[in-house]
């Protein structure tokens, strides 16, 4: 019958583009669809029929729109509660009592018809089967508890959400799909965490344990149902806390800061994170040599568990944020520490997963081999030789190694976005060494793609800079040694692979600078049109043209003077017209000395013409 599926599904379709009561609308025609095709509904200008909720097991063996009846009926009371709350969320004085207490209404009327489907699916003459009853039993303890919710009344609410929470947890082990794990991250397992905070729970608890502790194990019918599907969900409280929360770390250790874990669901996914790091590392070494795909999707595990470990931090900081919890509160810095350092190792392992993606010695030695399925015929026994691959797929790996360092890069710079890293200058210098080292990666697999192309100047360029790039890294990195045991790649860069990159770059230095010599010489000498007086500073390498030594008859030509000697010039350079004006000047000086008498002027007395 498939009754979550029917649910989720109409909820989906009507929420992606509109809101509760544009669901509310569409459930309405809907219901008076199905009424008309069970011909129960009222015509027009015809007698009115009351509506009768109560169906029998016979009628949903006969006919499975009586199920979809019930279904769309209580779904329309949960849109219009839903409706309600959604346009009195913006008032500052929150939802008002008569408003609550409608939309309390709402709710439990629509659990009431779940529930009366759920007695009439439980009936043998129904035909459902036991999943189908779980189901049923499920929405109604989902609709009962969301009513508690409103209400209030938070040990019903657990109550009744602890047994939705276990029926889906089951149907989840048995069933493929993603619905039942949607219902329990988005919807159930939020709501069970928020009444625990306000019953007194302490949030140490993780959710599973609350579930088991508030199941009412009484039921003898609804357990035996369970049990059938998978027994574990009873004990453990969940398909994911089968591993329990023994052994999960208390505390968290970032950068010599110690905080302590304070929700159970990050502890339990910070131990899932050392756990897949410790199977990472059997995994790679037991499996001996492995193409790089292979090793790559050994990573899955523990990038899985990182980003379960930052989505419980988050949701932990958005429950304090939702609480009223100032940033200066103990409680919220400890959070932020988490943050960053759960962050900064989903990171770590997203870099390492590139890293191994890229080849051996994080793609620094050149391998332009056989293909593997050459080298797999090879292993067979084959006689084909191997034959290097064309220039052409040589530069598309290339390409591919490029777009894995922009990967790396782009993490990088995620990793100096999160709180706290700016103010550390350590950790910010590694940062910046490290985006050094790959950008020499990317600046090799480029010249050497420019190579391949023919381009032996460009090359040389960018092989120069690379070897700049990793003299000022292995000044930071240089210091750090590589583990004795082995470890999985990550952000980590040691110093052996600091060494090992800057010997592959001097080599190429000098390979390249032999390319450019080579392709100078063999470019053919084209003649100078320029005399041999114009070219003494260049060797005449194809010769001299004794035909060309100077032009002549010589031209006109501009020459380089230093402006010091025209200003000098400036004081001798006599145009006709200011020698004839100063000739006049001159022969009228006598004829007007004689007129005027001359000026006496006194003596200087003493040193320099100071003293009486």
């Amino acid at each position: 019958m498939d009754i979550t599926k029917f649910v989720v599904s109409h909820r989906e379709k009507a929420l992606l583009y509109g809101d509760y009561s544009t669901y509310w609308q569409q459930l309405s025609n809907k219901l008076l669809n199905c009424r008309k095709k069970l011909n129960i509904a009222t015509k027009n200008r015809g007698k009115f029929n009351p509506k009768n909720n109560q169906v029998t097991p016979e009628q949903i063996a006969e006919n499975h729109e009586y199920l979809n009846l019930q279904l769309l009926t209580a779904e329309r009371t949960w849109a219009n509660a839903m409706s309600m709350k959604a346009s009195h969320s913006a008032d500052t004085k929150g939802i008002s009592g008569k408003t609550k207490s409608q939309i309390v209404s709402k709710l439990v009327k629509g659990a009431r018809v779940a529930e009366n489907l759920a007695e009439a699916l439980a009936s043998g003459a129904s035909g459902a089967s036991s999943t189908d009853i779980l189901e049923a039993r499920a929405y109604a303890a989902l609709l009962r508890g969301a009513a508690y919710f409103e209400n209030r009344s938070w040990d019903s609410c657990l109550k009744n959400y602890a047994v939705a929470r276990v029926i889906y947890g089951a149907l989840s082990t048995s069933a493929k799909g993603d619905i039942y794990k949607d219902l329990l991250s988005e919807t159930i397992d939020p709501s069970i965490r928020y009444a625990a905070y306000q019953a007194k729970i302490p949030r140490t608890v993780p959710v599973a344990a609350i579930t088991l502790k508030v199941f009412p194990s009484a039921d003898s019918d609804l357990v035996e149902r369970i049990k059938a599907l998978d027994a574990a969900v009873l004990e453990h409280g969940g398909p994911e806390a089968k591993q329990g929360t023994e052994g999960a770390p208390t505390t968290l250790t970032w950068r010599g800061r110690e905080v302590k874990i304070e929700d159970a669901a990050i502890a339990i996914a910070w131990a899932s994170v050392s756990a897949a790091k410790g199977q990472l590392a059997q995994k790679l070494t037991s499996a001996g040599s492995l193409r790089p795909k292979d090793k790559a999707g050994a990573y899955d595990d523990i990038l899985v568990a990182s980003q379960d470990a930052v989505d419980a931090t988050k949701q932990a900081i958005d429950e304090l944020r939702s609480e009223g919890i100032t940033q200066s509160d103990s409680r919220m810095q400890s959070l932020q520490i988490t943050r960053t350092a759960v962050n900064y190792e989903m990171i770590s392992w997203r870099i390492g997963r590139n890293r191994v993606l890229v080849g051996e010695d994080d793609g620094a030695r050149l391998d332009f081999g056989a293909t593997a399925r050459r080298k797999q015929k090879e292993e067979e026994g084959s006689d084909e030789r191997s034959k290097y691959e064309a220039p052409g797929r040589q530069i598309a790996k290339l390409k591919e190694k490029i777009v894995l360092y922009d990967g790396i890069l782009q993490s990088l710079e995620s990793i100096r976005e999160l709180p706290g890293v700016a103010n550390d200058q350590e950790l910010s210098a590694r940062l910046d060494a490290t985006s050094q080292y790959f950008i020499a990666l990317k600046s090799l697999a480029i010249s050497r793609s420019h190579s391949v192309a023919g381009n032996t100047v460009h090359a040389l360029a960018l092989i120069k800079y690379s070897l700049d790039q990793i003299k000022e890294t292995s000044a930071v990195l240089g210091g750090q040694e590589s583990p004795e045991s082995f470890s999985p790649k990550n952000i980590q860069v040691t110093k052996s692979d600091v060494g090992l990159l800057q010997e592959v770059l001097a080599g190429e230095l000098q390979r390249s600078r032999a390319l450019v010599e080579i392709s100078n010489l063999n470019q053919p000498a084209t003649k100078s049109t320029k005399p041999l007086s114009s070219q003494l500073s260049s060797y005449p390498v194809g010769g001299v043209d004794l035909g060309n030594i100077i032009t002549y008859p010589p031209k006109l030509e501009p020459i380089p003077v230093k402006p010091l000697f025209l200003d000098v010039a400036w004081n001798y350079i006599e145009y006709p017209n200011t020698r004839i004006a100063k000739e006049k000047a001159v022969a009228a000086a006598p004829q007007s000395s004689a007129q005027q008498p001359e000026e006496v002027k006194p003596q200087k007395k003493g040193w320099f013409g100071f003293g009486r």
